[in-house]
């Protein structure tokens, strides 16, 4: 499994320079003007994890393979948006296609960057992007009631989209829904209000380590919870370096981790992700799942004959694994276990499936 976090915001808030640093490329323009964007860049990014690098040494695997997240960078939306201004509605349908929304809110000054406002106001910004997803949600869910369409809607998505459409009427936290409906409903509602968000304040080089009045106002108004605060062009300038190079440089900024990483947990956080490993000498690999997954389930992330025929899963914890250095030491001192269908894989546990073909 992975996961797709889709990058939105108002043009020229640094969408595009954030996914350059985030998939250390140059795919996306990142030019001085409105829309450089014009069709979603996507950049799948392995997710790095210093467990990995252990588990590959004690196994001696010949290949190490990371679990991957993608990045989408998304048109730069403006107001009006839900009625076709700016990029228009073929922009927020790719909103629909992600797991999580990444806000990305402006909070610098800068002369040398167009602002499509008069001032810099991250508020206001993030409030005319919900806005617009708001609306569109609002127009969807009309047309998806109406009696035509409603015929051939199972009574869950109804109720769905009766409650989303009473709480935009309302003014009601839509968000509700999240606790009335289990995630995969909610996802095939489509529903642009309920999708998981992070919010990342982007800011110049000398507000990277405490933020700024901008970030100061923002977290006042909407928390800290799910709110990171990240330099677009800092980021760009760690990935042009390496090693002691790329370390000293950001001990002197202040910066303890990059910003991939930040995005990374605060992700897996908000989606609740987690990781299980495979390892022997061929290969060690890390495999995303669902919290609360279990051992079929986890097993069906690599094969679906795994999970269909699945029968036990030989399970060591990461620590155990670690400690002795290995299968063979982990099995004769009485940490490896023998799990059945009922098991709830934890996060760190390193598998080994036994299944009928």
């Amino acid at each position: 499994m992975s996961f797709k976090c889709g990058i939105v915001g108002l043009p020229n808030v640094g969408k595009s320079t954030l996914f350059n640093a985030l998939t250390n490329s140059s795919k996306a323009q990142a030019e001085n003007f409105p829309f450089c964007t014009i069709d979603p860049n996507i950049g799948v990014v392995p997710v790095p994890d210093f467990r990995l690098e252990k588990l590959t040494k004690i196994s001696n695997s010949k290949k190490k393979i990371n679990t991957t997240i993608s990045f989408v960078d998304i048109a730069g939306l403006v107001k009006g948006a839900s009625k076709g201004e700016g990029l228009g509605n073929k922009f927020l349908s790719h909103i629909r296609e992600v797991d999580a929304i990444i806000h990305m809110i402006r909070c610098f000054d800068s002369s040398d960057i167009q602002n499509v406002n008069p001032d810099v106001n991250p508020i206001r910004d993030l409030e005319i992007i919900e806005t617009e997803m708001m609306l569109a949600d609002l127009d969807s869910i009309q047309k998806r009631l109406d009696k035509k369409n409603k015929k051939n809607m199972d009574n869950e998505q109804l109720k769905i989209l009766e409650m989303a459409l009473d709480c935009i009427n309302n003014n009601k936290n839509i968000e509700f829904l999240n606790n009335n409906f289990d995630k995969k409903a909610l996802n095939l509602s489509g529903l642009l209000a309920v999708k998981p968000k992070i919010f990342v304040c982007n800011v110049d080089e000398k507000s990277i380590e405490k933020g700024n009045k901008y970030t100061e106002t923002f977290i006042d108004k909407f928390g800290s919870k799910n709110t990171i605060i990240i330099s677009a062009d800092i980021e760009n300038q760690i990935n042009e370096l390496s090693g002691d190079e790329k370390n000293n440089y950001m001990k002197m900024i202040g910066l303890k981790e990059t910003g991939l990483n930040i995005l990374i947990q605060k992700g897996y956080k908000i989606l609740e992700l987690e990781t299980y490993f495979t390892s022997g000498p061929e290969e060690t690999r890390a495999w995303t799942i669902q919290k609360n997954c279990t051992a079929p389930k986890a097993a069906g992330e690599i094969h679906t004959d795994f999970e269909k025929g699945f029968i036990r899963a030989e399970t060591v914890a990461y620590d155990d694994f670690v400690n002795n250095q290995g299968w063979l030491n982990s099995k004769t001192n009485g940490k490896m276990r023998l799990e059945g269908k009922d098991y709830i894989v934890k996060d760190g546990d390193i598998l080994n499936f036994r299944f009928n073909t």
